[in-house]
């Protein structure tokens, strides 16, 4: 059976892809903080470096065979600017001789025409094996959907904890369980459904923001969610298992 393993206290996970172990991550989002001053006008230090520090660790630390992001490299949806090419290109160099493999997500432009060394996929995903992954702002391939787990980002889920005096914080969450068919039966009457896991990735990206699960009003930013999930439940980066997400 696949098995998708959250890395300890980290936006990362484990999985075994085609005999070849693999680091997943999703939505890192380079260059976010640009953005943030030019749209909302909030002033935030560059974290490149922190960012890209973390990741290298990630690699160092897990040893992959291959490391496969799962969209949003970059946040720009156009063309980027300089300071985000910029942290992209010294984040690929800085990162061992290994396999990258990009799914193209909804804010990567046209990155497969200058991104190094980097293997791009089309967004609605690819599988390797009995793992599917995509990036989640579109509905899944076909060959994702019948692989036996399949992985998205693109959600950023997060929850909002509140204590006993009333503080509040927020944090990011994993969320995993079985997938509902029928959405997706509707869609391709060829569809071979065998009820895949469904796993969406926390943004390694802390800044980017996402979707509040508890909280009431929020909407879901895939197309296929939230009545893609039969059920599931939230954990945190530490792996505290939260229970179904829809009554945290």
């Amino acid at each position: 059976m696949a098995t998708v393993e959250p890395v300890p206290d980290a936006p990362a996970a484990t999985a075994w892809l085609d005999g070849e172990r693999a680091l997943l991550v999703a939505d890192y989002h380079a260059g976010i903080e640009v953005a943030l001053a030019i749209e909302r006008g909030i002033e935030v230090e560059s974290r490149a470096e922190e960012r890209r520090q973390r990741l290298v660790d990630l690699v160092e630390q897990t040893r992959p065979d291959v490391l496969v992001i799962l969209g949003d490299l970059m946040h720009s949806i156009g063309d980027p600017g300089g300071r985000e090419r910029d942290e992209i290109e010294a984040l690929v160099e800085a990162l061992p001789d290994l396999p990258i493999t990009l799914v193209k997500g909804n804010h990567d432009g046209a990155i497969e025409e200058w991104v190094p060394r980097v293997d791009v996929t089309d967004g609605a995903g690819v599988r390797f094996g009995e793992i599917g992954v995509a990036h989640g702002h579109t509905w899944p391939a076909r060959e994702v959907l019948e692989a036996d787990v399949v992985c998205v980002g693109h959600e950023h889920p997060q929850v909002r904890l509140e204590d006993e005096v009333g503080g509040s914080r927020v944090e990011r969450v994993w969320l995993r369980g079985p997938m509902a068919g029928a959405p997706f039966e509707a869609r391709d009457d060829e569809l071979d459904w065998s009820a895949p896991e469904l796993v969406v990735l926390p943004a390694f990206n802390g800044l980017a923001g996402g979707t509040w699960i508890n909280v009431e009003g929020q909407e879901f930013l895939a197309p296929f969610l939230p009545e893609g999930l039969a059920s599931g439940e939230a954990f945190l980066l530490d792996g505290t298992r939260l229970g179904d997400y829809r009554t945290v």
